[in-house]
């Protein structure tokens, strides 16, 4: 299976988030969700998109094809290209012809986006009818091949199965070939390993991978897990109250992570080499969207933090051609 659309090169950005603003408007107030994100996505590349549980990394993803909780968040500012092409700009109808088309979406838990009253094979040709030119004998063909492609066993029996009568893994699969079967250019990947246990997430990964090798397809990778960066992941942003606040190739962050924060995260991941007295962990909680502080939103928990950084936020300093950071450290 190729790209749908194969006019990109490796060295293109297919997917470029510029200065994106997500705000929720609640009884609680306004809520600053994403603050100015800004990253790209190249043809065939994987980026992970990283953070703790709140840091804004899937209303980030969501807001990429509109479907971003409305009418509570609406995107502020900003704009996301998709081949120059601003989506944010885009109404719902012009947006339908990008979703699952050209970005597709795999979500977390595949139990919800299943329907369990449907067959695989409904819900598999329902996508199909959507977005490609098959009818008839060939529509449950290209099914077969897409559940084939997904290393799925006797793929015509598990057509005529139900979401119950799978395992997990069996379902996240299935969800993935939903989403192949639009044969979109950007699979954004929301945490999909997450209810996998080590050996199915780490035979997900590899699947994943293979895809990608077959297809050319762009992913953005949604985790809290940096294992799963490490297997997966060409780039990183890391993501903390809603701020990008570094990216750098997957090496390169491993090796000289820059912002104390990812500098946290790193260091709170187990070694399994040695048996440490005690778990690194970063105290604190990180702040609520409805009262971010004017300055960096992570001095209150910050092992470095200034009086410049209480006051104002940190420009983005490039440290080499792919490693960004925003940081008075290197001011």
């Amino acid at each position: 299976m190729g790209l749908s659309q194969g006019a990109s090169t490796p060295d293109t950005a297919i997917l470029e988030v510029r200065d994106l603003h997500v705000e929720f408007r609640t009884k609680r107030g306004v809520g600053r969700a994403v603050n100015g994100a800004t990253f790209s996505l190249r043809a065939g590349e994987t980026l992970g998109l990283v953070g703790e549980s709140g840091s804004g990394k899937t209303i980030t993803a969501l807001s990429i094809i509109g479907l971003h909780p409305q009418p509570a968040a609406r995107i502020a500012g900003g704009a996301i290209l998709f081949h120059g092409q601003d989506l944010s700009r885009m109404s719902p109808s012009e947006l339908r012809k990008y979703r699952g088309r050209r970005v597709g979406l795999i979500p977390q838990d595949p139990t919800t986006s299943l329907n369990p009253v449907f067959s695989i094979a409904e819900q598999i040709l329902e996508t199909l009818r959507m977005h490609r030119p098959l009818k008839g004998p060939a529509l449950r063909e290209r099914a077969v091949q897409l559940l084939s492609l997904l290393h799925i066993a006797a793929p015509r029996e598990r057509l005529r199965a139900f979401p119950h009568q799978l395992s997990g893994g069996m379902r996240q699969r299935i969800v993935g070939a939903i989403v192949l079967g639009g044969e979109p250019e950007v699979i954004i990947a929301d945490e999909p390993t997450t209810s996998l246990d080590a050996t199915i997430q780490s035979a997900y990964l590899e699947l994943l991978r293979e895809i990608q090798e077959k297809t050319g397809t762009a992913i953005l990778f949604i985790t809290h897990d940096f294992g799963v960066v490490a297997a997966l992941c060409d780039r990183v942003a890391v993501m903390y109250a809603g701020y990008v606040v570094e990216t750098a190739p997957t090496k390169t962050l491993f090796d000289r992570p820059a912002h104390p924060y990812t500098q946290a995260l790193i260091a709170s991941v187990p070694d399994l080499d040695t048996v440490p007295e005690r778990l690194p962990s970063i105290e604190g909680q990180p702040p609520s969207i409805y009262a971010l502080p004017r300055g960096c939103p992570f001095a209150s928990r910050c092992a470095h933090v200034m009086d410049k950084c209480r006051q104002e936020f940190p420009p983005v300093r490039q440290l080499d051609p792919e490693h960004t950071v925003a940081c008075w450290l290197y001011e």
